[in-house]
């Protein structure tokens, strides 16, 4: 027997979505044959239909039974198509099972397409690592270091392991682990993690996490086992399967032993069938995500809207989402009566413009957009690792960079201005100072700058009862600057991937669904947990996206409260759909037992309803928040 029935599963998961497709054109052909050519054929058209449609219908619900006595819709569909050719109302019992298979394809096309964010993961995995043993350097697989190894890493490759920088100085980008877009210097006994990318500068460092201990296995780990606890939403028609079968078959059997008459018995069967109740969640689904896909979202899994409408919380990267992810110039100050703000900018953007750091790349690109005056020619060009940079500029020794530049070079820094830069540092901006011929002569910010259109969009989610919450890694300064002109009250700052697992996993433990939008490849796991996750499709990794329930392809985070909206007026729709379906059963049944509807013409109310269903859910494609 255990054989017999793997050999129906393989028989049922062969073919695919396309065998599907043709074999309901073909049934539906033999519908249309059947009424209006009844002749054309030596037998009834209509067992086309009961075969291509009614079989699978058969076995799947024959599986069900035997393997754990799952009963679902099937079983009753089965009980009436079996009831409908007994008597020879082979009309009833074809058209019945093309309906549900009709049911059963809309529901596959809202399934997700099988996903690769753990493989590509695993391709941001350093392959392979600089080593220095005695005085020779050589490079192994990465998966062969040692901790207490000694690695070399050259500009713009990945560090292969978890360790402390020994000799040199750089700047990381560690967006692969905290999600931030500026870089991070770094010099001796600072800490750096593997998957992080080295931006210039070549460095030495001792491993002290290696193989699965290290940072990025640690992650790809959380990616794996975020979601084992989110649960698929179990359809309407499966959940009341049992009680449907057992009252169907209850009047079936007291119509037939009080009247006598069999074919009421499957009228009865035949009407109870749940075509119109198998139809109203799939279409309003595929209607919702038609809806979606027009604002920006790709909707991946079939049900995260059904999710997404329960959502009690949403929870907020910072940098690429609430943010534009990119540093920008926010404020040039001028200390020196010699220079202008703008006189200043230029200077500023001349002396960086052959800079490696990101940052000094920065300034160049803002000053291009921003000033249509040209950048000024430097000479005797030097980078000062983990300080700043140097340049003569018409005659004038410049240097850019932070305060310890300035120390090294015994330039002082009056309190005054000092206390103003303090300032712009705890909102999380980032302060380069100016100094010609040995003396200060002004500063720049640069920092991440808000998207216009998020402080709308958080008042229109607070407004519809859901509560925003910011989750990044980001210090707290920054976040608290970014949470107060966004008006959102809940923060969590220095959120490193684990923390923001278990955020989310504290807010489902509180009975409270929540969803995480987010663009990097640290909110992956994060993303997976959530009931619902939103990635962040132009500006957010591939990962990310791979990651996510729903992505947003044009980064418009404008279009979030329509979503959700979108998601409550879906389930609306829903419950009325199933509601009328359920009252139309009712009402048919009722005319089931007195002999009033014969199996065919239930088998047509049946068709009428699902029809209805389908116009109503049809209705969403079209539906506007607030219209």
């Amino acid at each position: 027997m255990k054989q017999f029935i793997e050999k129906l599963e393989h028989f049922m998961e062969s073919g695919g979505m396309k065998k599907d497709v043709i074999l309901l054109i073909i049934s539906g052909t033999a519908l249309l044959i059947s009424v209006l050519a009844p002749g054309l054929f030596p037998f009834d058209a209509a067992w086309i239909a009961i075969i291509l449609c009614g079989i699978p219908i058969l076995i799947e619900a024959f599986i069900g039974l035997v393997t754990a006595f799952d009963i679902k819709a099937d079983v009753l569909v089965s009980m009436a198509l079996i009831a409908s050719v007994f008597i020879g109302e082979d009309f009833a019992a074809g058209e019945v099972a093309f309906i549900m298979q009709l049911g059963a394809l809309l529901e596959d096309l809202t399934v997700a397409k099988a996903r690769a964010g753990i493989e590509k993961l695993v391709h941001l995995t350093p392959q392979t690592a600089r080593v220095i043993r005695g005085n020779e350097e050589s490079v192994i697989p990465a998966k062969e270091v040692g901790v207490g190894d000694i690695l070399r890493v050259f500009p713009g490759e990945s560090i292969p392991v978890d360790g402390v920088i020994i000799s040199g100085q750089t700047s990381i980008n560690q967006a692969v682990m905290t999600g931030e877009s500026l870089p991070v210097d770094k010099t001796a006994g600072d800490e750096v993690s593997s998957g992080t990318v080295n931006q210039f500068g070549t460095f030495e460092m001792k491993a002290t996490k290696v193989g699965e201990d290290s940072s990025i296995q640690r992650m790809i780990r959380l990616v794996q086992s975020a979601d084992a606890g989110k649960a698929k939403i179990v359809g309407i028609a499966d959940r009341w399967a049992t009680w449907v079968v057992v009252i169907a078959l209850a009047a079936s059997l007291l119509t037939w032993i009080f009247t006598g008459q069999i074919i009421r018995a499957v009228t009865i069967l035949v009407v109870f069938c749940p075509c119109a109740l198998v139809l109203a969640t799939p279409t309003a689904i595929m209607a919702a995500i038609g809806n979606a896909t027009k604002h920006g979202f790709l909707v991946r899994e079939g049900d995260a809207l059904e999710r997404l409408a329960e959502v009690k919380r949403i929870a907020f990267d910072k940098t690429g989402t609430l943010t534009y992810g990119m540093p920008q110039v926010t404020a040039v100050k001028s200390v020196s009566s010699q220079f202008t703000d703008a006189a200043l900018y230029a200077y500023a953007a001349s002396v960086e413009q052959f800079s490696e750091h990101p940052l000094g790349k920065a300034v160049v690109r803002c000053y291009r957009q921003e000033c249509a005056d040209g950048i000024l020619p430097a000479g005797q060009f030097q980078m000062l690792p983990g300080r700043g940079v140097s340049a003569l500029i018409e005659g004038k020794r410049i240097l850019a960079g932070n305060e310890e530049m300035l120390t090294e070079h015994q330039i002082e820094i009056p309190d005054e201005i000092h206390s103003d830069t303090q300032a712009y540092l705890k909102k999380g901006g980032t302060v380069i100072y100016i100094a010609g011929n040995q003396s200060l002569i002004g500063y720049f910010v640069l920092s991440d700058t808000i998207r216009k259109e998020s402080g709308q969009m958080i008042a229109e989610i607070k407004a519809g009862g859901v509560i925003p919450v910011l989750l990044t890694g980001d210090n707290e300064n920054a976040a608290g600057t970014i949470a107060r002109e966004l008006q959102i009250d809940e923060v969590h700052a220095n959120c490193l991937p684990e923390n923001k697992l278990n955020r989310i996993d504290e807010y489902q433990k509180e009975n409270l669904p929540v969803c995480m939008i987010g663009d990097g490849v640290n909110d992956a796991p994060a993303l997976k947990k959530a009931n619902v996750g939103i990635a962040m499709g132009g500006v957010g990794s591939d990962i990310a996206v791979d990651a996510a329930d729903i992505a947003l392809v044009d980064d418009e985070i404008k279009e979030l409260p329509h979503l959700l909206a979108l998601s409550k007026r879906m389930m609306i729709t829903i419950k009325c759909n199933l509601s009328f379906s359920m009252g139309l059963n009712f009402v048919a049944i009722i005319l089931a037992i007195t002999g009033v509807l014969n199996p065919v013409v239930g088998a047509l109310v049946h068709n009428a309803g699902s029809v209805l269903v389908i116009v109503n859910s049809a209705l969403l494609l079209k539906w506007r928040k607030n219209s």
